[in-house]
């Protein structure tokens, strides 16, 4: 009730609609009428699912890259929206039927008609012909970080639509066939480290390797859970996390924070890989990745409370700096690179590391923002008070962990699938991690 009257007070001051009553404070305020907690959280994942299933391209029924992308779909973002699924059927949104059948669709898209590099599929595909489309001028071939993300969600596809309809199982073998063809050691190029880009044209010349600490942990967990082309632990302990180098160990906002850059970086390394990857329980010798994530996510927080730069609406209410539009373009926002822009991706997205400051933002940015900031789609990718700017646009690799990590936070319903594989837990233990089944 307290939080209910705090609430109330709040929308009135800070709304210039007019409100008769206070019953009718979400509908009088911004045309949103007040629903429970729990509500709310389904009204946002079905919300937001739409944009993987009425959004989704019409001819491999995989995720455009964001609003008004026509043919350009996006293999990371893809991952995200299939992972989604589990959720929409367990939510409702879907029957379990609809999604075999888009499911089936995308996996045959994928396995068939899609380019693939050594088993890595690019960046940016076209969605109907299949062809790699560069994302920047060199790179038009392979990309083993997207090929990761889209892998975590097929991984836990597969383990979730697990009954005896024949769909069902062509549905697994075919993911299956996509998982053993990634050449995980290839891109080692007989190095001790991952190498993020290979294209048929110009090769290596892209010379980007994976090292930690970043959003790319699923990267080295899954080439070491290849049943087919698996990487040694070495690989991981040089070139990941640098014999120790990726560690932080300083207090920022009073937080001690145990890998990462400066502050932690953008929020998105604290959630791609472990929309599948259970933090809880989940340590190795280089951290407990629970305290990692949480630290991080709570630094981040507390620097938008503090608000150094002095941004508008920047607080309690309004936080969470993460890579998003912003006017003009697109950036990796963090504390240490802060343009006063805020996504709601990154809030929503940490629903399990700080459940209470994530609702009251949800509760700000749905019953206060309103229509400026929830759409046909969801929440808009990105928003900035100082300019009074709203993206007109949504974003796959931003949409899709909101709906994956409110479903973790309210029933842990995606990490527990993605640990049941028995490739991954095997990866896991090759790695010296140790983690829980929950």
């Amino acid at each position: 009730m307290k939080r209910i009257i705090l609430f109330v007070f709040s929308a009135i001051i800070l709304c210039s609609c007019r409100c008769s009553c206070v019953e009718a404070v979400g509908c009088s305020l911004c045309g949103f009428k007040y629903v429970t907690d729990d509500e709310l959280l389904t009204i946002v994942q079905e919300r937001t699912f739409r944009y993987f299933w009425d959004y989704a391209h019409p001819v491999s029924g995989l995720a455009r890259e964001r609003l008004g992308s026509d043919d350009i779909v996006t293999s990371g973002g893809s991952g995200f929206g299939v992972m989604a699924f589990p959720v929409a059927v367990e939510r409702g949104f879907i029957t379990r039927d609809q999604a075999v059948e888009r499911l089936l669709k995308i996996v045959n898209f994928l396995g068939c008609k899609a380019d693939k590099f050594h088993g890595a599929f690019p960046h940016w595909l076209n969605g109907t012909t299949g062809k790699a489309i560069p994302f920047s001028p060199k790179d038009n071939g392979g990309d083993i970080v997207e090929t990761a993300l889209l892998l975590q969600g097929l991984l836990t596809v597969k383990e979730y639509f697990n009954g005896e309809d024949p769909r069902e199982t062509a549905i697994r073998d075919g993911i299956d066939a996509i998982w053993r063809g990634v050449e995980w050691d290839w891109y080692t190029r007989g190095e001790d480290v991952i190498y993020w880009h290979w294209s048929p044209e110009y090769e290596w010349e892209m010379n980007l390797p994976v090292r930690g600490w970043n959003e790319a942990l699923i990267v080295y967990v899954l080439a070491a859970s290849s049943p087919t082309h698996s990487i040694p632990p070495i690989i991981y302990n040089i070139g990941w996390a640098r014999v120790g180098a990726m560690a932080n160990g300083e207090e920022y906002m009073g937080v001690t924070l145990p890998l990462g850059p400066p502050y932690g970086g953008p929020l998105f390394f604290a959630q791609y890989s472990f929309l599948g990857l259970d933090p809880r329980g989940l340590s190795d010798r280089y951290a407990d990745y629970w305290e990692q994530n949480v630290a991080q996510t709570r630094i981040n927080y507390k620097y938008c409370i503090e608000n150094p730069r002095g941004w508008k609406g920047y607080g309690r209410n309004i936080w969470g700096l993460t890579a998003c539009d912003v006017p003009g373009g697109y950036a990796a926002n963090s504390p240490t690179e802060d343009f006063g822009t805020i996504a709601p991706t990154a809030a929503l997205s940490s629903f399990p590391y700080t459940p209470y400051e994530s609702m009251e933002a949800l509760h700000y940015y749905y019953y206060i923002l309103g229509e400026k900031a929830f759409g046909e789609y969801g929440f808009c990718d990105a928003f900035n008070l100082q300019e009074d700017w709203f993206s007109p646009s949504y974003l796959a690799i931003d949409q899709g962990p909101i709906i994956i990590m409110i479903e973790n936070y309210r029933s842990g319903l995606l990490w527990n699938l993605f640990m049941k594989n028995e490739d991954v837990r095997a990866g896991l233990n090759s790695l010296g991690f140790s983690f829980r089944i929950q």
